[in-house]
């Protein structure tokens, strides 16, 4: 074999590698979804309600302040979707427990994140997904709502 066809077999088998690495990479990609709320109990009932984007609330009494949360889990469900909303929920968790622990009885201007993708709306939820986690980052507004 000459010098020449050493180099071309050598650089089919590094492009073949390299084509291999990237097939296989390509389903490693983290997605941003978009979900409905509806399907993800993102609703104001519970102990503490919660209220997304400027869902309308009973008028504040007092604000307690900000606060934030970034949650990623395991994804050990195959649907992208159902990871999204199990994220969403533990997040949400993580807020109505701050607000017990500050004496908060809502949790309102909810807004979701993943990494610069933000939502601020009352019907949908912003979530970035792969292969093997999903995640969030939720901020809210701890207050007291006058009684209904």
């Amino acid at each position: 074999m000459t010098k020449a066809t050493k180099r071309m077999v050598k650089a089919a088998l590094m492009l073949g590698t390299l084509t291999m690495a990237a097939a296989a990479l390509t389903g490693c990609a983290t997605q941003v979804k978009s979900l409905p709320l509806a399907a993800a109990g993102g609703e104001s009932r519970g102990a503490v309600p919660v209220y997304f984007g400027e869902q309308n609330h009973p008028a504040v009494k007092r604000d307690l302040g900000d606060v934030s949360y970034s949650v990623r889990i395991a994804r050990k469900v195959a649907d992208a979707d159902d990871a999204c909303r199990d994220a969403l929920t533990e997040a949400i968790g993580k807020l109505r427990a701050a607000a017990r622990e500050r004496s908060a009885n809502a949790v309102i201007d909810i807004k979701t994140r993943f990494h610069s993708s933000e939502s601020n709306s009352s019907r949908e939820f912003t979530c970035g997904v792969s292969q093997s986690a999903a995640a969030i980052a939720v901020s809210g507004r701890l207050v007291v709502l006058e009684a209904n």
